[in-house]
């Protein structure tokens, strides 16, 4: 391993120690970041002691894949998982969708964190935020400041490809997961966010996955009354998504769209606003 590699896996290893003592509940999402971060506490676990608990909040914009994934890793672990109902789509200012739509988010992804940490008495909380996430825009961080949640990735300056170079190296089964946000990201800007959306980009991304792609996101426009949805993917996976035309055009017009298009652009990040 790369001799700064190590160094900054090193400084992760040692941020853990005090937060695992007074007991630390970890965001759990199912991706790659916060699972790295959570093998990481756990194996400082089992050698300093301390407390840990992985805590995932459900609801509408979380697909189940991403619930199986969180489910099955911590089970894997062995670390103690609490699956909590988030009411983040019953907050207007949430499915307004507007620039802040991720504040609002991970606002209640920390309030339903700190009441758990109250009633089970967890001194700390930390998520998965990183080095790269630096260099975007992101309204969730504010809500992690305001509440007092460590990143410690972003401390050991751990950026996502180092993150999964050492998931590689420690052969953590989660190191090639495609980046995948919430199902609230593929609503455009403005879109207002409804379960029957997120069940309908869901759906819309099952298709794709099945057909074979791995990277892509199905954007969901509204212009007046005209619904449509966009799909992103890689210029290399486009003639599988061609392939099936047919199948999204049909779920998508069933689901009261009128068209569904694939944007020769390809797949980006930020294309849903």
């Amino acid at each position: 391993m790369d001799p700064s590699l190590q160094d900054k896996f090193e400084s992760l290893e040692r941020a853990l120690v005090g937060p695992l003592r007074d007991g630390l509940i970890i965001a759990f999402s199912g991706g790659v970041d916060s699972a790295f971060l959570l093998w990481a506490a756990e194996q400082q676990r089992r050698r300093s002691g301390g407390r840990l608990l992985a805590l995932t909040a459900l609801s509408a914009s979380m697909a189940q894949r991403e619930r199986d994934d969180a489910a099955h890793f911590a089970s894997a672990l062995g670390v103690e998982h609490r699956v909590e109902e988030s009411r983040e789509l019953a907050d207007p200012r949430y499915a307004a969708n507007d620039g802040s739509r991720c504040y609002f988010c991970k606002s209640e992804l920390f309030r339903i964190c700190n009441a758990a940490a109250g009633r089970h008495g967890y001194g700390w909380l930390a998520y998965g935020y990183n080095e790269s996430d630096k260099g975007d825009q992101r309204p969730g961080h504010r809500a992690a400041l305001e509440n007092n949640v460590l990143s410690p990735l972003a401390d050991a300056r751990l950026a996502k490809e180092e993150i999964r170079t050492l998931m590689r190296a420690h052969g953590l089964e989660l190191a090639e997961k495609p980046s995948s946000p919430c199902l609230a990201s593929r609503l455009m800007t403005g879109v207002m966010v409804t379960k029957g959306k997120l069940a309908d980009v869901e759906a819309l991304e099952n298709i794709l996955r099945s057909g074979g792609l791995r990277i892509f996101r199905t954007r969901l426009h509204e212009a007046g009354p005209a619904r449509f949805v966009r799909i992103e993917t890689t210029p290399e996976d486009m003639p599988l998504a061609l392939q099936l035309r047919d199948l999204l055009q049909q779920e998508a017009q069933a689901r009261g769209y009128r068209w569904a298009m694939l944007d020769l652009a390809g797949y980006r990040t930020g294309g849903g606003t």
